[in-house]
């Protein structure tokens, strides 16, 4: 019996069933490292959060503003923007 034929059978059972097996891991445990959020990321994500926040709270404060000082600007402008809805 020559070597070939002595490493046929667990060549064959590598190729059919180990390495599909580590392959299929492998790209599972990429694909889950990258759907993740890096520190620089989840940062990014928070003070872009904050400026909105701050963005929506100047933008109650002018439309109150122009409330007091002009009651009919919404209609002016096409009713956009209205409280309510």
């Amino acid at each position: 019996m020559n070597p070939f034929e002595m490493l046929f059978v667990p060549m064959v059972l590598f190729m059919v069933i180990v390495a599909p097996t580590w392959i299929v891991m492998h790209y599972r445990s990429m694909n889950r490292s990258r759907s993740q959020l890096s520190d620089g990321d989840r940062q990014s994500l928070e003070d872009m959060l904050v400026a909105v926040d701050q963005m929506a709270d100047r933008i109650e404060s002018l439309e109150s503003i122009l409330d007091a000082d002009h009651p009919n600007w919404r209609q002016q402008h096409g009713g956009q923007n209205q409280q309510g809805s």
